[in-house]
């Protein structure tokens, strides 16, 4: 087995080539192996801005790495290193921000695994995810209304800060409630571990205790034949004890590939409901929230033009934010739009069309206009059409509401917006031509 310094070493030379120079020194400068134990890596990193991006961003790549010199390595827990500690391999002293936020606020109790950080108060709600939202607080209100709760969507759309909340709001208001919160990665490792060492009854009384069970990422029970049999075994259990159970998964129930068609049906029984992908406007409230929990200061023009620019999941939001705070501190100022552009050119995706305004000029001049035009009340037969595409493209390209749409676009009401929307959408369907131009006016926005 290589020694830490050695191994880690070889770590960064293979991370090093699919880095740009940039992203690898902020990144990885700083880490180094703390201990190895159990096949697990402890893993040192300076402050917790770096830990989450780190897990966010790298944390699959960094353990196949891992791997290719150590098939015994399972895991990597990320560790806050303190600067008063020396390296265990004996390498210089870490430098410490001494802004990171303390261990203590990402404290998870074992008892129950619960984060306290998800929380409805940190939780963002807007149009993509306040269905599910509306029924994680009808649970609250009305127990096993909907049992179980079963949440899907894409990664990093907040299905386990959402479920997780839950957990902490009943372990709050009433503390003799047993609850536990698991992966079912977790749980089919459990059980395969309780058939081999004998101990099935142990494993089936340890779950049947709680009141509350969340189990995430239930589509890793796929293809997990005997795990699935204890799992249907487990949810009757429950279910007929009035006892609540929720779920998260990357997709719908119905969707999940070799599932049993029992589990399906007992899933299909509750309520079934997705959180998607954030809209523009929530991707402000996210932004703005998490600036306050940050203590960063941002002025709105920025988090206005880092909700244009980024289309990413929640945690790719947080991680740009991350990537502003840790610059705010080395500079020690606040950074102007010029510099918030430079940062997130080389760590995040930005959309190509950057705001409303450069959609309306475009179309306004696409047509021959003057962009003020667009903007006036009067109903000019040469404005009426060009004013409904500029709607139709705000909704379409930038996926703004349609009350947004409207103060934009010469504080008009929404339900003129709606129409021009749908005039242009089906319009196109049989007008050749307006589809067409529809084409151009993407074409030159690219």
């Amino acid at each position: 087995m290589l020694d830490n310094k050695t191994l880690w070493n070889n770590v960064l030379a293979g991370m090093e080539l699919d880095l740009s120079k940039a992203n690898f020194s902020m990144w990885f400068k700083e880490t180094y192996i703390q201990k190895q134990e159990d096949g697990t890596i402890f893993l040192a990193v300076p402050n917790v801005f770096v830990k989450d991006w780190l897990f966010n961003k790298y944390h699959k790549d960094i353990l196949k790495n891992l791997r290719n010199f150590g098939e015994h390595i399972r895991a990597i827990q990320y560790t806050i290193a303190k600067e008063e500690s020396k390296h265990v391999s004996g390498e210089v002293k870490v430098n410490i921000n001494h802004n990171e936020l303390p261990l203590n606020d990402f404290y998870i109790n074992k008892e129950d695994n619960l984060n306290p950080k998800y929380t409805f108060e940190t939780f963002v709600v807007g149009p993509f995810n306040e269905l599910a939202h509306a029924a994680s607080q009808a649970i609250l209100k009305n127990p096993v209304v909907y049992n179980p709760l079963f949440i899907y969507g894409s990664t990093g759309h907040g299905k386990t800060h959402l479920i997780q909340a839950v957990g902490n709001y009943i372990k709050t208001a009433d503390p003799t409630k047993k609850i536990f919160y698991m992966t079912s990665e977790k749980f089919v490792n459990d059980y395969l571990n309780a058939l081999n060492n004998g101990s099935v009854n142990n494993f089936k009384e340890k779950y049947r205790k709680y009141d509350l069970l969340i189990i995430d990422d239930i589509q890793f029970l796929s293809k997990k034949d005997k795990s699935q049999e204890e799992f249907f075994h487990l949810f009757n259990n429950f279910h007929d004890s009035g006892k609540q159970l929720i779920f998260s998964s990357d997709k719908h129930p119905n969707f999940i590939p070799d599932i049993e068609d029992r589990i399906k049906s007992r899933f299909n029984a509750g309520m079934i409901v997705e959180i998607q992908k954030p809209d523009f406007e929530s991707r402000i409230q996210i932004f703005k929230k998490k600036a306050v929990m940050m203590n960063l200061s941002i002025s709105n023009d920025v988090i206005e033009h880092l909700a244009y620019s980024i289309e990413g999941n929640i945690r790719e939001l947080e991680g740009v934010l991350n990537i502003i705070l840790c610059q705010t501190q080395l500079k020690n100022k606040e950074l102007n739009i010029g510099e918030i552009k430079e940062l997130i050119k080389n760590t995040a995706k930005p959309k190509k069309i950057r705001s409303p305004k450069e959609v309306i000029k475009t179309v306004a001049e696409f047509y021959g206009l003057k962009e003020e035009e667009i903007y006036e009340k009067g109903r000019k037969k040469e404005i009426i059409k060009p004013r409904q595409v500029v709607m139709y493209m705000l909704r379409e390209i930038l996926d703004i509401s349609f009350p947004s749409i409207g103060d934009k676009v010469g504080n008009r009401n929404h339900s003129t917006v709606i129409h021009s929307y749908e005039k242009i959408k089906n319009d196109m369907k049989t007008d050749a031509e307006l589809a067409g131009e529809i084409n151009q006016i993407h074409a030159m926005l690219k």
